[in-house]
């Protein structure tokens, strides 16, 4: 087979398109490739597809392909122009890449594997493309990706804020519990940041979302209960961020008999700060016998751990009733510890009960939510160069978004 058919195969040109020539640059570890196509042929008009003779040509264009034997391969055409009656003079269509691309298809694909598993500044090294153009793929990918991804009711939602860096600096971010899928982000965490995506939604969409699990966070609130009907049957407030409110409150007791004892020589708590933030089960086999012996001097701070780990049972009832009666029980306990942080808690968690026990019917958590924030916490960590929160957004899209990034190619694999 001579070089021309083998690259017309390698290429995946199709008719009218062939190979014209091919020259192999050693010295470059370069291989160019010149794509012609026949006379006389009728083109569609990208706009409405009526079939027109060639009014000109566009100057050459080249494009990156995968490499053939680790030689960089370039492919070079003038693309034919028609003039349409309707629409005027328009490039068409080719079929090894799409409209503005600078690379085919199937490096494209290529491109977007390997910045699936790696770094924009690894993807360009590994392809030997510089980093603009590493992002230009990601961005196009994205873009792609969210035009084919049609609107639809998230059922199950969650709802969270992430963090950009230092100061109030915050992106919301609403997930799909379901699917695993981040589906929507706007700029801060402020009330106007969720209404951006219930705007989105028509009311009879919106009637349709059957739990949404969420922080306790005002703003957030208020959004929710002005778009959803039904609100307050529908919302979860998330056993995640519960407990981490009588987490910090176990800590804040530690901390402050950790001052007392050592006020008065004594260094029983030094070095057990992680200890109770252990939950029962989870604490380390080689930890339990200095723990328990922690349990036993009448602490204040294991008075508050017992709490924690008493509340943690709230979530393993099936019956309302039964976790009611539970919560009361705890409650009770829990105002005459004489303990204020774990007491501020309590209170709290009373006001908000109502919406604390509707996971007991929908049983959604924002575990989900935290596990895709992990995933975005490592993003941000491997950006190395992400100049602002719009690419940002744009990386999270690519890994968390669930869309579908991949180019058509000429084997029309989506």
């Amino acid at each position: 087979m001579e070089d021309r058919e083998l690259y017309r195969h390698v290429l995946g040109l199709e008719e009218p398109w062939r190979v014209d020539r091919v020259q192999l640059d050693i010295r470059r570890e370069q291989v160019d490739v010149w794509a012609v196509h026949q006379e006389g042929i009728r083109w569609p008009c990208p706009e409405c597809g009526e079939r027109l003779s060639v009014y000109d040509h566009a100057p050459e264009r080249v494009w990156r392909h995968l490499d053939t034997c680790q030689f960089k391969t370039f492919l070079h055409a003038r693309i034919p122009r028609v003039e349409c009656p309707t629409h005027g003079v328009k490039q068409t269509k080719v079929s090894w890449a799409e409209e503005h691309a600078r690379f085919t298809a199937l490096f494209e694909r290529l491109a977007i594997l390997v910045l699936k598993e790696t770094n924009i500044e690894g993807a360009g090294k590994i392809l030997r493309i510089s980093w603009d153009e590493a992002w230009h793929i990601m961005e196009r990918a994205v873009e792609r990706g969210r035009k084919r991804k049609k609107r639809r009711v998230v059922k199950k939602m969650g709802v969270d804020e992430k963090s950009l860096g230092k100061g109030h600096n915050y992106l919301t971010l609403v997930y799909d519990l379901e699917a695993a899928t981040v589906e929507h982000i706007e700029d801060d965490r402020r009330k106007e940041s969720l209404d951006g995506y219930f705007s989105l939604l028509r009311p009879r969409q919106r009637a349709k979302i059957e739990a949404i699990a969420t922080d306790i966070w005002d703003p957030y609130l208020a959004s929710i209960r002005e778009h959803v009907p039904e609100a307050e049957k529908k919302l979860v407030f998330d056993r995640y961020h519960l407990m981490t409110h009588i987490i910090r409150a176990v800590d804040r007791v530690r901390k402050e008999e950790h001052r007392e004892l050592k006020r008065e020589g004594r260094e029983v708590l030094t070095g057990t700060k992680y200890l109770w933030l252990y939950s029962r089960e989870n604490l380390p086999a080689k930890k339990r016998e200095i723990f328990s012996a922690l349990r036993r001097k009448r602490l204040r701070t294991a008075r508050a751990w017992a709490l924690k780990e008493s509340l943690r049972d709230l979530w393993s009832y099936r019956s309302p009733s039964w976790a009611v009666k539970h919560f009361r029980g705890w409650y009770a306990w829990a105002i005459r510890s004489r303990l204020k942080p774990v007491k501020d808690v309590a209170r709290m968690f009373r006001k908000y009960l109502v919406n604390i026990l509707t996971f007991l019917k929908h049983r959604i958590t924002n575990a989900v939510s935290e596990g895709l924030n992990s995933t975005i916490q490592t993003i941000k960590k491997m950006a190395c160069g992400f100049r602002n929160r719009e690419n940002f957004k744009i990386a999270i899209f690519f890994h968390c978004g669930g869309l579908c990034l991949y180019p058509v190619t000429h084997k029309n694999v989506g």
